[in-house]
């Protein structure tokens, strides 16, 4: 807006539309939405053919003027019958992209990620429970602008990994759930043995930062630096870590989740967490490199 100073307001600042008229336009929404507020953005979706896609997004200066808009508007009839609804907008950041080939690799789709689009915080692999020939990949991003230009592109893009067009769409929350539990709890044969799959051999820490240290040397990669937090602890248990891997100089962060069994000798469940995490970052690079 004319007399802004500073940055953009923050993302709780911002209001989604919806129940639109097609036919009514900026100069009709703009007008009203900044009669209640300051406006510092105002997005109408759409379509090809001219008309507004029914929805809209309203950005204020301050968080106060934003609930402002939804005390004052929301269920305003812009014309007899046609209550608008007005309410906080959902910052969307995380995209599902379908029908990558079987044959698709975790660093072959960063890197095309990386060249078409910024912002991108991870990118998770999963294999297709009812295709056994494809996969699909969940996208997150630093905000929901990132996400959505990310969309567009991947979806204009035309672009093909594997054999057929991969489909993007904003990532279901229903999938999204379904997505964590399968992370939840690990399966019961893996308490039974007591031992975690993703550690199958008492790993020495020592030995496998060396390993990952060696191969960072020898391709001229700084080393690299760790973080892992325990997330979760079952009744048997068990703990869920979090774990992330930064080599300073590379384009994206290393993380995922483990499993670590308990342990009663004595050795740290970090340093565990630690171990699975360096064995991932031997795996993408051995693939990459």
């Amino acid at each position: 807006p004319a007399g802004w100073v500073g940055g953009p307001p923050p993302a709780c600042t911002e209001v989604y539309i919806a129940r639109l008229p097609q036919d009514i336009y900026e100069d009709t929404l703009i007008p009203l939405f900044g009669s209640v507020g300051r406006l510092y953005e105002f997005r109408l979706m759409m379509t090809f053919t001219g008309m507004n896609r029914g929805f809209a997004y309203a950005r204020y200066a301050s968080r106060q003027d934003a609930r402002s808009a939804i005390a004052t508007l929301h269920r305003f009839q812009l014309r007899h019958g046609c209550a608008i609804v007005v309410c906080w907008s959902t910052q969307k950041c995380e995209l599902l992209v379908r029908d990558l080939g079987a044959s698709v690799s975790q660093q072959e789709l960063e890197a095309m990620l990386q060249r078409v689009t910024e912002g991108i915080y991870s990118v998770t692999l999963h294999t297709s429970p009812s295709r056994k020939q494809a996969s699909f990949a969940v996208l997150k991003y630093k905000s929901h602008y990132a996400a959505a230009l990310a969309k567009k592109a991947l979806m204009e893009g035309n672009l093909r990994l594997g054999e057929g067009k991969m489909r993007v769409e904003w990532l279901d929350p229903q999938l999204k759930q379904k997505l964590q539990l399968c992370e939840e709890e690990p399966p019961s044969s893996w308490v039974q043995g007591g031992e975690s799959p993703a550690v199958p051999l008492p790993l020495s820490l020592q030995n496998v930062l060396h390993c990952l240290n060696m191969l960072c040397w020898k391709y001229r990669l700084r080393t690299p630096v760790f973080m892992t937090k325990c997330v979760q602890v079952n009744p048997n248990g068990w703990q869920r870590f979090w774990y992330q891997v930064v080599i300073p100089g590379s384009h994206m962060p290393i993380s995922g989740f483990t499993w670590i069994a308990p342990d009663r000798r004595g050795q740290s469940q970090h340093e565990k967490a630690k171990a699975v995490a360096a064995l991932h970052v031997l795996r993408v690079l051995a693939e990459s490199l």
